[in-house]
């Protein structure tokens, strides 16, 4: 796990747009995977920026979303199409014909969804890179504390804390969905890359459960242990109950002589 800390939430936003910048410059035919929640909005702002400046172009990607709420119309503003349609997609130059979301809509067999969910992700070549954020109970995704690591796409029920802290999003007289449909843990980390972003105090603790706690269902993000290639985001407030920050710090300046030597910004 590559755990990259920086002085504010801006530089990882900016940090995460270079990371995906890059891979989409380099790829023929670049597939992302792509998040939701307050954490990625930044992050969206500074590749609507890129494009806008002429520099990135994603007419050639393919994007798959981690996660949508079930129950709820696309159109709905509270949809994750519309989020990625309002804070991405309508900005910039992707065909939407390309761009999905694990959706099931009603009378859909669940199953079959997700399964057809999996394949549509096989047929593009699988995930270059998976963005992801995580919750205060170290969710990624929507999987849940207590999700098989082993899972792949499909509904899940979501937690009551996850639903706290999504409340503040939803009106009193709006519908917050309790089930969402989420792409499993194993599909996660079937991406070839994965980069997590995590800013503010209220992360720390999944931070810490996350990078330097035992592998566990308990922590879903504690997964990204296993991962080959997990790149790890922080600000300062997200890395604070970190151990050894020191450490991290002088990794990432060796890593980045490293590509320096070999012409590279990052390690694809």
């Amino acid at each position: 796990m590559q755990v990259i800390i920086f002085d504010n939430a801006q530089q990882v936003a900016v940090s995460a747009a270079e990371w995906v910048a890059e891979l989409i410059n380099i790829k023929t035919n670049p597939v992302i995977g792509l998040a939701t929640g307050s954490t990625p909005i930044s992050l969206y702002q500074e590749l609507v920026n890129k494009h806008k400046a002429g520099v990135l172009s994603f007419s050639n990607t393919t994007s798959f979303n981690l996660d949508e709420y079930l129950g709820i119309d696309e159109t709905n503003e509270q949809s994750y199409r519309h989020f990625m349609n309002a804070n991405l997609f309508n900005h910039v130059d992707i065909d939407k014909s390309k761009t999905f979301l694990p959706t099931c809509n009603q009378g859909q067999n669940p199953r079959d969804q997700g399964l057809a969910y999996e394949d549509k992700i096989a047929q593009a070549g699988g995930i270059d890179l998976q963005i992801l954020g995580i919750g205060a109970n170290g969710h990624i995704g929507f999987n849940e504390p207590t999700s098989s690591l082993a899972s792949r796409t499909r509904i899940k029920t979501l937690t009551q804390q996850t639903l706290d802290d999504n409340s503040r999003l939803f009106s009193a007289d709006e519908f917050q969905p309790t089930l969402a449909m989420t792409m499993g843990i194993a599909t996660i980390l079937d991406a070839r890359y994965v980069l997590l972003m995590a800013t503010g105090k209220s992360k720390a603790k999944a931070v810490k459960d996350m990078v330097t706690g035992a592998l566990s269902a308990v922590c879903p993000a504690s997964s990204l242990q296993l991962h080959e290639n997990a790149i790890v985001l922080l600000d300062k407030e997200a890395a604070s109950e970190l151990e050894d920050q020191e450490y991290y710090l002088w990794a990432d300046k060796q890593n980045c002589k490293i590509n320096q030597e070999f012409g590279l910004y990052h390690n694809y």
